[in-house]
């Protein structure tokens, strides 16, 4: 349990190899043996290896990436004359999604006494959807260490969130699924914390799943290190082996301790303590921006160098030009899952500070006298754009709180403020305002959060962002891979062909039968991808994509062949005109809904749009004769939020209000329907 044993040339190898064994090769294989195996009795019987008798096995054995990290960094810090602090760790959870990061930090929560459920994901969303949005920071104390941990999302629509808080850590936990290995969030995830310098500890979690192959995830992950080109110091990690909702973690997966104990170990060993200027000028990065009915503005960040002070005067700066002078009135750090009054902070710790107003994430709290700023976050910018606009519909104001462009304006130029991957912009008409993010979920994350706010308001659909560049039109590009089982492996194919896709790798997974699929595609031909996908897979094929790059226009992508059921003018909707309308496509109402005119009610079953009357109402005649028919109607179809804006096209809009989602005819665009 001590610590990995690990082949480096740069290090003095602690133990001799037999010169009558065969001869080692530099193998994933052979990292998996030392890596993966580390310490097991298994893997020592083993491997040849004879340990020098002169020091004891305990003694002798360290964490290779710490040494070789801290050999180098120690004679920066000679030349820098900086410090390292040994009581504190700062840490980073990162993994594809699903992958358990938020199960493994609520077990070591709950192994420092914490028994609620799921408390890092404490926004609603979270909860409903089972997913990190929302960076968080907690902390524990192990050993009289205390261990910082930011849990980050999983999406890469929230990328700008994983991207912000590496700013305040020195390592990463790497989070894979035993079964899965690296999918392209992990890829993602993994080269920011490589391009920082971080040092990595790589968790295969889900250990305890039957079809677990950590043999094969640990070649895997090797592999993604060396595509990333990483150092032989971070491609030499430490790999702990865990199962987060049975709060258990050991060096080998066959041998797991009772607790989490192995991996606390490996966060203190192996990831290095905060690099410090305690003497220095004050400084400290904002990366998160929390908000407080009572205390106003929080400002959450990494103290650089220096001491921060309750009631200390600090400047505030942007850049070397733009600073301004305020006060720290409360200062806060975190243990456990709460933030606790402090009187002072020394570098190296993560704090909170109240009193500045008008702070912004990316902005150096600075010293008053000799402060200087400190670099700029910078996020990748965004690739999706979506118009929002005032509800124009009939039945405006009837659920909705606040419904006006002015409440409209304000809360989306408010979400800038700890949103940094987005980006609003006005539109043509006062009424209308350009949002921009990193993916449909990213904005869909933000629409859904404003309806249960109150707001009523309508979105446009999604508009990929192009760039020209020297009088060539280029667009964005996307890695989609796709795991789907064989028998449905052609319609699937065939639908990714028709989306300008381009596969460039296809292999099995298991004995299962399910073929893994990667594409480079337009991320034009993503737009509604997901549901035509489930669709022709019956709903089993899983799809991940991830940005890549920007490349030359792809051309025209048709990317919806039906047309839309158009509701022929307000009123209520009655059985029997849904009983003859149900023939002509799948509808999204039943009967006793209110409708308007232009409203999407279905989908037609043929290419063009339809206008239905879906009110009419059975002549009351007076013959007798004609019994009383029994009409059977079809189930309607519920789109989520999600499934109405990859549906909608270029002259459509989604009305959004707190209790209702509709779909309907943008009237400014409407095309003349049959």
């Amino acid at each position: 349990m001590e610590m990995a044993v690990g082949f480096h040339r740069t290090l003095t190898p602690s133990f001799s190899v037999n010169p009558n064994s065969r001869r080692l090769s530099s193998s994933p294989i052979l990292a998996k043996r030392i890596l993966g195996q580390t310490l097991s009795s298994p893997a020592i019987t083993k491997l040849p290896l004879t340990f020098r008798p002169l020091t004891s096995v305990r003694s002798s054995i360290k964490c290779s990436v710490s040494e070789a990290t801290e050999t180098q960094l120690e004679i920066a810090d000679k030349k820098r004359q900086l410090m390292r602090r040994r009581d504190i760790r700062n840490i980073a959870i990162v993994a594809h999604v699903d992958h358990g990061k938020t199960t493994l930090v609520d077990a070591m929560l709950k192994q420092a006494k914490f028994v609620q459920e799921r408390i890092m994901d404490s926004n609603d969303l979270e909860r409903e959807r089972g997913i990190t949005i929302l960076s968080k920071n907690t902390s524990i104390t192990y050993k009289d260490t205390k261990i910082n941990i930011i849990d980050t999302p999983g999406h890469s629509d929230f990328g700008g969130e994983v991207e912000r808080v590496l700013n305040m850590v020195e390592g990463v936990l790497l989070v894979v699924d035993s079964v899965e290995g690296p999918m392209p969030q992990t890829r993602f995830v993994l080269k920011k914390a490589l391009e920082f310098g971080h040092a990595v500890v790589v968790v295969v979690n889900k250990i305890d799943r039957p079809s677990a192959r950590p043999d094969f995830v640990i070649n895997s992950t090797f592999e993604l290190f060396i595509e990333l080109n990483a150092t032989d110091e971070q491609c030499d990690f430490q790999v702990i082996y865990a199962s987060g909702i049975k709060g258990k973690a050991g060096l080998s997966p066959e041998n797991l301790a009772e607790d989490l104990g192995p991996l606390f170990e490996a966060i203190i060993r192996c990831i290095p303590g905060p690099r410090i200027d305690k003497d220095g000028a004050l400084q400290m990065l904002v990366t998160n921006i929390e908000y407080d009915e009572h205390k106003g503005r929080i400002a959450i960040g990494r103290l650089h160098a220096g001491v921060l002070q309750r009631g200390m005067d600090v400047r505030v700066c942007t850049s070397e030009d733009a600073c301004r002078y305020a006060r720290v009135s409360e200062l806060f750090v975190y243990e456990k899952f709460n933030r606790v009054p402090a009187e002072t902070v020394e570098a190296g710790d993560i704090c909170a500070v109240c009193g500045i107003d008008d702070i912004q994430i990316g902005e150096t709290i600075a010293d008053k006298i000799s402060g200087r700023p400190l670099p700029a976050i910078r996020v990748e910018e965004p690739t999706v754009r979506m118009a929002f606009s005032i509800n124009t519909s009939p039945f405006v104001g009837r659920e909705g709180k606040y419904v006006t462009s002015r409440n409209l304006r304000d809360r989306l130029y408010r979400e800038l403020e700890r949103n940094l991957a987005m980006k609003v912009e006005d539109g043509e008409t006062a009424d209308t305002f350009i949002v921009s993010g990193r993916g449909t979920l990213h904005i869909t994350i933000l629409i859904e959060n404003m309806r249960r706010e109150g707001y009523e308001f309508m979105v446009g659909p999604p508009k990929v962002i192009n760039k020209r560049v020297d009088d060539k039109l280029l667009e964005p590009f996307e890695i989609a891979t796709v795991e789907v089982p064989e028998v449905y492996m052609g319609p699937v194919v065939e639908l990714l062909g028709k989306r300008r896709g381009q596969m460039f790798d296809m292999q099995g997974l298991g004995a299962e039968g399910t073929t893994l699929l990667k594409y480079k595609i337009p991320t034009r031909g993503l737009l509604g991808l997901r549901n035509a996908i489930l669709t022709a897979s019956r709903g089993t094929a899983v799809l991940n994509t991830i940005f890549d790059s920007y490349g030359p226009w792809a051309g025209d992508i048709t990317t919806r062949d039906q047309g839309s059921l158009v509701a022929f003018e307000d009123g209520t909707t009655t059985s029997y005109a849904l009983s003859s309308s149900q023939e002509r496509g799948q509808l999204f109402v039943g009967p006793g809904s209110d409708v308007y005119k232009g409203q999407i009610v279905g989908i037609h079953q043929r290419p063009g749009d339809l206008s239905l009357n879906v009110c009419k109402k059975k002549a009351a005649t007076n013959i007798r004769s004609n019994k009383e028919q029994t009409v059977i109607l079809d189930t309607p179809l519920v789109y989520s939020l999600d499934d109405c804006i990859e549906y909608i096209q270029e002259d459509e809009m989604v009305e959004v209000t707190p209790s209702s989602i509709r779909m309907c005819k943008n009237p400014k665009l409407a095309k003349k329907t049959r």
